[in-house]
């Protein structure tokens, strides 16, 4: 019995019918999660879409988790939160962009990505996830259940590009104080120190080349068998 278990005796694991082989088996493909990390626009969600399209057109069952998407429910922060449940509520459960909140967004999409996984699913996960440790957690996570499920995708674009592009406003708004705790400039991006790819993606590539790549790994590999 795990620690978690002894402290909450009333929650057990309960095995399901389906067994994670059968769904695969159904699907015709691997489960798991890959997972793009990098900064504000440096092309995390483009390369992910490219990616997920590429993947439906070639016949695989796939689900894409964005960021800004999953701020609008699972994570949302406490201004999104207040209206229908009110400020306690709020207050408890909305997640903001300190470190704190930025842990726990990344624990609960680590979370839902592992269930998806299980499930058979090819899942894209395009997060900034600026601190090694939590995307070590997700990783741990699922390699605990006995795979290696994890697929780590480092889109490589530098700063001075990203803020180039800046389709937000975003870092213009952080550079003049008006955002708090923004990666990259008042806030540090931890890059990947062994990602499974290692993408350049200020190389001049269009985001489906480099789709096209991940593509290509995900089938040496033999995820899409």
């Amino acid at each position: 019995m795990s620690e978690s278990e002894s402290n909450n005796p009333q929650i057990v694991w309960h095995e399901t019918s389906v067994s994670r082989q059968d769904r695969e088996r159904l699907l015709g493909q691997k489960g798991c999660l890959i997972w793009f990390t990098g900064l504000s626009g440096c092309g995390k969600s483009t390369i992910a879409n490219a990616l997920d399209q590429l993947l439906v057109k070639q016949g695989a069952n796939t689900f894409l988790l964005d960021g800004d998407n999953i701020r609008h429910g699972l994570c949302a922060p406490p201004n999104r939160l207040s209206e229908e449940h009110g400020e306690s509520f709020a207050k408890r459960f909305g997640l903001g962009f300190g470190p704190e909140d930025r842990e726990e967004n990344i624990r609960r999409i680590g979370a839902i990505g592992q269930l998806f996984a299980a499930a058979g699913l090819v899942t894209l996960a395009a997060f900034v996830s600026p601190y090694r440790i939590d995307r070590d957690r997700v990783r741990k996570a699922l390699e605990e259940n006995g795979t290696n499920d994890f697929i780590e995708i480092f889109v490589d674009t530098p700063l001075e590009i990203c803020e180039q592009r800046d389709p937000k406003g975003l870092y213009k708004q952080a550079r003049a104080g008006k955002i708090p705790n923004f990666t990259g400039i008042s806030d540090p991006y931890e890059a990947p120190e062994n990602p499974e790819i290692h993408l350049k993606a200020g190389d001049g590539r269009t985001p489906q080349e480099l789709a096209t790549e991940i593509y290509d790994y995900l089938t040496n590999r033999g995820q899409l068998a």
